[in-house]
């Protein structure tokens, strides 16, 4: 272990995660001595990147898992239908043209892919699976960075960047309980968002946010936005929008990952606590419109509500972590649930009124759906009518927030008067929000930061290398 004291590096990379790793790495086999700083224990490193999966990115022909072509027109389309066009266009068809290749590109820094899935996930032909998951992923990729060199330190957080006039030249860090400091010539901050930091999210959300659960590391608590924000960085971002998606409410409050996750409300009904409905559950295909649950939980009153499925489905989708809540009655069930039976059962008796007929296809958008019913369902309208019946609690899980700061195509974080930081460079969750106005699409975190990571190495280094600004 060097004295702490007095690390030089070439380019600091703040964070240890997807974006982290791949700006490590590109800046070490750019030349660049890198050292990376993780706030997290070794084993919980990787931030929210170990909780992944998949990735999307453009392809023009399938492989041996992607079944088909992914061009950018449809990427682009996409996107636009997630995010409702709240989207800086520039950046995201730049972040479309530079996702092409990434397979390869991951492959031979140690990732490797699974066959494509099959089911009601509807991402074999647009994204490509991790074998092994995202901590497989992260594992891979730490092993590739000591190989080219990069230095890490745990349990390793930055405090404080010293900024003058827009231009960085040191970090001041805690690592077991010690203050130390780092000079670099350039600076990658990858430290994630500030969804771990309730207090800040209460800023918007209000008490809201007490009923939220974390999905991803608790280390994300914004320090290095805050600091960014504080010299002077541009946000950008809604503060209110995030990645969020409905999870099972009785998933732990920080860090359940993945498999907290719930992919059944398309196949049945969800309502709030007062057993009604509020909102289309067969509006699209999951991929494109699970992250919207999140918020719409978020919205009902307690930010508590319940997907309600029968003995037809519950074989259609992911099984979950937590056994659902099961009864041979509606009335029952409600109970269990602790909703009011005589609401669920009109709830559910109105549903069942309005269907019309139609061919049941999970793997198409069907036309099964309701009539003269608010809200409708769109597709994959079947009765709840077969017993037994199913209930899960769901609260908001949030992934990461898009609050963030503004970037350029060479990933410069931009200063207040529109002055791109000559070497303060920005990539992943601290700068989706340039991209992700609203709305989340499958993958595309993972795309974000692989993109943008891979830039900030490589020009952090350029930086350091040659002093070009």
């Amino acid at each position: 272990m060097p004295n702490l004291e007095q690390i030089k590096t070439d380019v600091l990379v703040v964070g240890g995660g997807n974006a982290a790793l791949c700006a490590a790495m590109t800046a070490a086999e750019a030349g660049a001595k890198v050292l990376m700083l993780e706030s997290a224990p070794k084993d919980f490193r990787g931030g929210n990147s170990r909780h992944t999966r998949n990735i999307r990115y453009l392809h023009e022909h399938p492989n041996d898992y992607l079944t088909g072509p992914y061009l950018a027109d449809e990427f682009w389309e996409d996107l636009w239908q997630v995010t409702g066009g709240q989207t800086n266009e520039q950046l995201a068809r730049f972040t479309i043209r530079q996702s092409a290749g990434l397979g390869e590109w991951m492959e031979k820094h140690g990732c490797h892919f699974q066959p494509p899935l099959r089911g009601t996930l509807h991402l074999g032909r647009t994204n490509a699976h991790f074998l092994g998951g995202g901590k497989a992923l992260m594992n891979a990729y730490y092993a590739t960075a000591s190989r080219l060199g990069v230095e890490t330190l745990y349990e390793a957080e930055v405090r404080d960047l010293e900024i003058s006039d827009g231009k960085f030249s040191s970090a001041v860090f805690v690592s077991r309980g010690a203050c130390q400091s780092v000079r670099a010539r350039s600076v990658v901050v990858a430290a994630g968002g500030f969804q771990a930091n309730l207090d800040w999210l209460k800023q918007y959300w209000g008490t809201a946010a007490d009923n939220f659960i974390i999905r991803g590391t608790p280390y994300d608590r914004g320090r290095m936005l805050r600091v960014l924000l504080d010299h002077g960085a541009q946000p950008v971002g809604d503060p209110q929008q995030c990645h969020a998606v409905a999870v099972d409410a009785r998933a732990p409050k920080f860090d359940g990952g993945i498999v907290t996750r719930l992919d059944c409300i398309s196949f049945g009904i969800a309502v709030n606590k007062y057993a009604k409905r509020f909102y289309d559950e067969g509006e699209d295909f999951w991929p494109k419109r699970y992250a919207i649950w999140g918020r719409l939980v978020a919205q009902q009153p307690d930010q508590i509500a319940y997907s309600i499925i029968d003995a037809k489905s519950i074989n259609l989708f992911m099984p979950s972590v937590f056994p659902p809540i099961e009864d041979n009655s509606i009335g029952e069930l409600a109970a269990r649930l602790e909703l009011d039976p005589s609401a669920l059962q009109e709830t559910v008796s109105e549903f069942n009124r309005s269907i019309r007929p139609g061919t049941f296809d999970a793997s198409i958008l069907d036309d099964c759906a309701t009539g003269g019913l608010e809200p409708p369902k769109s597709h994959w309208a079947r009765p709840l009518d077969t017993p037994p019946y199913y209930g899960y609690p769901l609260r908001a899980g949030i992934t990461f927030t898009y609050l963030g700061v503004n970037v350029n195509e060479q990933t410069q974080v931009i200063m207040q008067g529109d002055r791109p930081a000559p070497n303060i460079f920005a990539a992943g969750e601290i700068m989706s929000g340039n991209i992700l106005g609203k709305g989340y699409l499958a993958g595309f975190g993972m795309t974000i930061g692989t993109v943008f990571g891979r830039i900030a190495g490589k020009e952090a280094a350029r930086y350091a290398i040659d002093g070009l600004s």
